[in-house]
């Protein structure tokens, strides 16, 4: 038997007959645009609720999507795609047909034909919209016009301050919170919460932009700096993961991760 011969009976990687399933497929291509609770990803697939839960632990179970606890509701539970997992699969996928096939991660250097405007909303503008606005910006190399705001807005946490300034050498010492009623009228390409309970007093924009959802931990939990401080590394890392998904969607002029 020819060496051909042999790697043709070679079985696909397990996350394409994972991926492949047409249920699967769609809630992996809806996670991609938002995080999403079971009952929304009921309607937009239109399959039965315990159908897509049923898929949604298959996905799990493999890593390629996440789950957390609802911030407004405790009952409820926003999924999510975990977009670099993912990426470095499909990666993988394709360098085992042919190395060239290999894809290359995000990259910083998006070239983008034309300004947008950001608006990243949570709660508090204390810490998670602020760092957002804060990476739109440097990694867009001021391309992305980003603001953020809050619905109930407090002062800048220490540790957003530090964690910009140290692991990203960027500083936020002359940020302030605002109230989301500051950019009422305004228009924008892209309304973004990152937290669960902003996203439920999220007022409308002029020319409807399209809203998008990351259901975000708070890293700023009350308790002492020191104990919040891995918390908020975490949320910068995942924000900035985000942010390169974000900036190179909106380069190549694609419907954006919602």
């Amino acid at each position: 038997m020819s060496t051909r011969q042999l790697r043709s009976d070679i079985a696909p990687p397990e996350f394409l007959q994972l991926a492949g399933h047409p249920v699967r497929w769609r809630l992996l291509g809806e996670l991609a645009r938002s995080d999403s609770t079971v009952h929304e990803l009921t309607g937009l697939v239109g399959e039965p609720q315990n159908l897509v839960s049923y898929h949604l632990g298959k996905l799990r179970d493999a890593r390629l999507v996440f789950a957390r606890r609802s911030a407004a509701d405790r009952r409820d539970t926003y999924y999510g795609l975990d977009l670099a997992h993912v990426g470095g699969l499909l990666s993988a996928a394709g360098a085992a047909l042919h190395p060239g096939l290999r894809l290359a991660p995000p990259s910083r250097d998006h070239l983008l034909t034309a300004p947008a405007r950001v608006l990243f909303l949570c709660t508090g503008n204390s810490a998670r919209s602020q760092m957002a606005e804060a990476l739109a910006k440097a990694r867009s190399g001021g391309a992305v016009e980003a603001y953020s705001a809050g619905s109930h807005p407090k002062p800048l946490h220490p540790n957003a301050v530090r964690v910009m300034r140290d692991e990203y050498g960027l500083d936020l010492t002359g940020y302030t919170s605002r109230h989301l009623d500051v950019f009422a009228g305004q228009r924008f390409d892209r309304v973004i919460s990152l937290c669960d309970r902003v996203r439920e007093v999220c007022p409308g924009f002029p020319g409807h932009p399209e809203t998008i959802h990351w259901s975000i931990a708070n890293p700023a939990s009350g308790e002492a700096d020191d104990v919040t401080w891995p918390l908020f590394r975490q949320t910068a890392a995942e924000l900035a993961t985000r942010i390169d998904f974000l900036l190179a969607a909106l380069a190549d002029g694609t419907p954006v991760p919602r």
